[in-house]
């Protein structure tokens, strides 16, 4: 196995995996991840500086939806605070067919990308389980890797609160 002078493995990103169970039908967990009312009020909730819906758009049983949700500089770890002047700004671009979905995201001013897979399926008799996979990808020598922990960390946390939202949001329907 060929390892950089850092001693990370050259092109391997950090992963990300996040499992939330709804009592709720697999077509009403989608909707709550989807629908345009429920992910404008997750972003005012939940959402962070900035947020924002940019997109929302269905066609058949395909929706596309951009978000930009910010974190403040002061809530990030120094680390990364040296790599971005002022608060992060992520955007995330989501696409649900029918009850699996996929996720790209960007944050300004770092090279790389997260990238990840949804799914959600029946779960017992009365509920259904989303499993969220992923990866982070941070391009800088030296640091790449210390930061893709951070992010994938911090994406995991946001995962949890926005699962936390969902079940919040079926159980007011």
């Amino acid at each position: 196995m060929l390892t950089a002078r850092n001693g990370t493995v050259p092109g391997m990103a950090s992963r990300i995996e996040h499992r939330a169970t709804f009592p709720a039908s697999v077509a009403e967990v989608v909707a709550a991840q989807s629908d345009e009312a429920a992910l404008r009020t997750r972003l005012t909730e939940i959402g962070g500086v900035d947020a924002a819906l940019e997109n929302h758009a269905v066609d058949g049983d395909e929706v596309r939806y951009t978000l930009v949700q910010g974190v403040p500089a002061d809530k990030l770890p120094s680390m990364a605070q040296k790599f971005v002047s002022g608060d992060l700004m992520v955007r995330r671009e989501h696409t649900w067919r029918g009850s699996e979905g996929t996720i790209r995201a960007q944050v300004d001013g770092i090279p790389g990308e997260i990238t990840g897979n949804v799914t959600v399926e029946p779960d017992g008799d009365a509920g259904a389980r989303q499993v969220t996979r992923g990866e982070v990808t941070v391009k800088i020598p030296l640091v790449g890797g210390k930061l893709e922990g951070l992010i994938a960390e911090q994406v995991t946390q946001l995962l949890e609160r926005e699962a936390d939202f969902t079940t919040s949001w079926l159980a007011r329907s």
